[in-house]
């Protein structure tokens, strides 16, 4: 057999190879199964990129929802803080921002603190008090972080109290939202708008 003719044969054997296998446009390939070619991007479309809508209590980064009475919501490390420090939370609050204060609990930092144990039940009597307002939680679990986090993205109207460092980073990224902590034993304020007269 010549050369030639090898690879003759060699040939049709791929081609009927070939001519076996379905293509993908094929009938009797179920859609879901169907591999689908991706098109090749068009460099003069335009592209649309999909951006959360800002809140309306914002212009540019000024927060005009904070005002006297300012609303602050407690985290469970800036309770601890203040406990530490021998603070009065609610007098130090007024000290901090030369206005009335209404604290906030959310019940994850509740469940926080009662799960600390007997170690922090001073901390569990002091936001007893009926001075501090109670925020229900709807969702599941206990992590009071993604609970502070989810609820000052929706309401811009609250000022976060929080020592806790990865806390801060998160709500920084949040614009207009003042944070609350604690520093040489006294209350500190962040990102508070001038108009208030208050100076971090």
């Amino acid at each position: 057999m010549g050369k030639h003719k090898k690879t003759q044969k060699v040939k049709k054997q791929r081609n009927a190879q070939l001519k076996r296998l379905m293509k993908p446009t094929d009938t009797r390939i179920k859609e879901q199964t169907r591999i689908k070619r991706k098109k090749a991007a068009d460099p003069h479309e335009l592209k649309v990129h999909q951006v959360t809508q800002q809140s309306s209590a914002l212009f540019f980064q000024y927060n005009t929802q904070l005002g006297p009475p300012y609303h602050v919501v407690l985290d469970t490390n800036f309770i601890n803080f203040s406990i530490k420090n021998k603070l009065d939370i609610v007098q130090g609050m007024m000290d901090c921002l030369y206005a009335k204060c209404i604290p906030y609990i959310s019940d994850c930092v509740r469940a926080e603190l009662e799960k600390l144990g007997n170690k922090y039940k001073l901390a569990l009597r002091i936001i007893s008090d009926p001075r501090f307002e109670r925020l229900p939680c709807l969702h599941k679990g206990t992590y009071a972080d993604d609970c502070l986090v989810e609820r000052v993205r929706q309401h811009k109207c609250y000022i976060v109290a929080t020592n806790d460092k990865d806390l801060k980073n998160r709500i920084r990224k949040i614009p207009g939202v003042p944070i609350m902590y604690v520093a040489a034993h006294k209350y500190a304020i962040e990102r508070m708008p001038e108009a208030y007269g208050v100076k971090a």
